[in-house]
């Protein structure tokens, strides 16, 4: 600007402070740019807003409570290119892996994308999941969408978990070392569960503001769970909720997000997919499931949307796949064996995403017994100590769950896995079918003729001791939801419609079956290349082929009976008659057997599969 000079009364140009004739330097001379890159000027000190700010997102999904290690491997590849099986998983060792990826980083955010708790291990799931919340705490975790098992004890219980208190909404004491349960720190974010109200469940979005330099940056968080979530659940878990489209339900509270300040959008959702690529590929090869039509609806805006509900671990950046929808899509597998680490470029101009890249970060605590024998540690990954206060905190629930946990049951020669053979059963599976109809089959508990089990409902193999032993606790872990038994009668006619939705029923799929596990006795064929409603033939009953205008009595659990996993046609029994605890009918059954080894497959096999 200029003034007048009194002394000349010419218009003279008006000296320059000390600081413009600084920054006028610095431009003439071309140091701007690198001024801002150093984020310091260099006329006096003083900060000056950076051009860009890093930020990292901490990620990881369907941890269900496994605060002991879970027995669980990831496959990677190590420094020689070779694929080893990496031991992972363990609440500590999360913890520790959390840590020290924030440590490593100036701007953070830690947030899992649903199934946190549900289908638990007796650890956590005989404490009504209050242990893994205090777990989740300790790792201070930020933001956690609702995964469709957070909804198994029904939404009081839910907001308990939250809230905090020790009211009781299940058959299990809450409170039993927390006295009182304080809670969850971090915010439960349910956008797409409504409820009779009209109104979320818990709060649709979340934002956390990162400052640096005087360069302020809002990160929003939108968590929802599938959709589907009614069809997974028994009823009274989503009593009075319904459940909202994914990517709409998301499009719609974008402007609400920028309006509050949010300058990077991120979706956590419970719903997920697969890939085909290894650990570390981000090219979304082989990319398929019932996450793909979600994120083709979703908007553009999105930058990163973290998944879950398969139990994948996969990385995609989504713009190989469709360049109008440029977000990373992230999973972290399952139980906590790997740690998702996102990481953005925020420019300061444009308050947009200009970088973005993930990886995972294996949990590799240490070596367990699995399935296939010891599992060495691998020294080509990183090797995470125990978090000292998440592992006090397991050490107090395990030493409380113990003496329930080390009851012995029974024996068993060999493994039993819940692994699916290629015609869709396993030898856990069918352990649990025969469990429902040994505990059901008498006149008094209902008759049943026939039993069934959803395969998803089998959470756990069963691994004896060098004696053969196994233990409640085991059991616990193959069936943890406390379902309870119930026998209902049903059409041949209706039975042969129930094998046929395990092709054609919502999610059930001719290419994503549901198989369901099968009694001693019964047995059919199926086809998968025949037409719907025709895929399956021969069906028999103790030898003899199903009459389909016969009533029969059918043993099965209260979440199929009330329609999970998409089997509506159960929904229409008549002569309902209640029963044990699942876990408890299971008991009974290996209590009572003398195996010389569980019941192998494909010998007698009892579904055929036609190819």
């Amino acid at each position: 600007m200029v003034v007048a000079n009194k002394k000349s009364k010419q218009r003279q140009p008006r000296a320059l402070s000390p600081g413009w004739r600084c920054a006028f330097r610095s431009i003439v001379a071309g140091a701007a740019a690198a001024l801002l890159s150093i984020g310091l000027s260099a006329c006096g000190g003083g900060a000056i807003k950076p051009a860009s700010m890093d930020i990292t997102l901490l990620g990881f999904n369907d941890f269900h409570g496994n605060l002991e290690p879970p027995r669980q491997a990831v496959v990677a590849k190590n420094a020689q290119g070779r694929s080893v099986a990496v031991p992972a998983g363990g609440a500590a060792y999360l913890a520790q892996a959390v840590a020290e990826r924030r440590a490593a980083s100036r701007h953070v955010a830690v947030v899992t994308a649903g199934d946190m708790i549900g289908a638990s291990p007796i650890v956590s799931s005989l404490f009504l999941d209050e242990p893994t919340i205090e777990a989740l705490n300790l790792m201070k975790v930020d933001f956690a969408a609702t995964g469709n098992h957070e909804y198994d004890q029904g939404a009081d219980e839910l907001l308990r978990m939250q809230n905090g208190g020790c009211e009781k909404f299940t058959s299990k004491e809450p409170c039993q070392l927390s006295k009182p349960f304080k809670g969850a720190a971090f915010q439960y974010l349910a956008a797409n569960t409504i409820r009779d109200d009209g109104k979320p469940l818990f709060p649709s979005t979340g934002v956390k503001f990162f400052e640096q330099d005087g360069l302020r940056i809002g990160v929003g968080f939108i968590g929802m769970t599938l959709q589907n979530t009614p069809h997974m659940v028994r009823p009274s878990g989503v009593k009075g909720l319904r459940f909202t489209a994914e990517a709409l339900t998301a499009n719609a509270l974008i402007p609400q997000l920028r309006a509050q300040g949010a300058d990077v959008i991120v979706v956590l959702v419970h719903e997920g997919g697969s890939t085909t690529s290894s650990l570390q590929d981000n090219s979304c090869q082989g990319l398929s499931g019932d996450i793909v039509p979600i994120l083709e609806q979703l908007s553009a805006e999105v930058d990163v949307v973290i998944s879950g509900h398969t139990h994948r671990a996969y990385l995609c950046d989504y713009a190989k796949v469709n360049p109008n929808k440029p977000f990373l899509l992230t999973s972290g597998g399952l139980y906590g064996t790997l740690l998702t680490e996102v990481k953005l470029t925020v420019d300061a101009r444009t308050r947009r995403v200009s970088q973005k890249s993930a990886r995972q970060n294996i949990v590799q605590g240490e070596a367990y017994t699995g399935s296939a024998g010891v599992v060495a540690l691998q020294p080509d990954f990183p090797v995470f100590a125990a978090d000292p206060g998440v592992a006090q905190l397991v050490a107090r629930y395990k030493a409380a769950a113990q003496p329930l946990a080390a009851m012995p049951v029974g024996r068993l020669a060999a493994a039993a896995l819940r692994m699916p053979h290629s015609n869709g059963e396993s030898v856990v599976g069918r352990m649990v079918a025969d469990s429902i109809l040994a505990a059901t089959q008498d006149a008094a508990a209902g008759g049943a003729q026939v039993a069934f089990m959803n395969s998803g409902g089998v959470r756990a193999d069963l691994l004896p001791d060098a004696s053969g032993q196994v233990t409640y606790g085991q059991l616990f872990s193959v069936q943890p939801f406390g379902n309870t038994l119930m026998v209902m009668s049903l059409t041949g006619e209706q039975i042969r419609q129930v094998l046929e939705q395990q092709f054609n029923s919502g999610t059930n799929t001719v290419d994503a079956p549901r198989i369901l596990q099968v009694s001693q006795g019964f047995g059919y064929r199926f086809d998968r290349s025949q037409t719907a409603g025709q895929r399956v033939s021969e069906i028999r009953l103790n030898g003899r082929p199903l009459d389909m205008a016969q009533t029969y009595r059918v043993g099965l659990q209260s979440y199929l009976g009330t329609g999970g996993d998409n089997f509506s046609i159960f929904m229409q029994g008549t002569d309902v008659v209640g029963g044990m605890l699942d876990v408890d009918a299971l008991v009974e059954h290996v209590r009572a057997q003398s195996w010389v080894a569980p019941m192998a497959l494909p010998l007698h096999e009892r579904i055929a599969r036609v190819y």
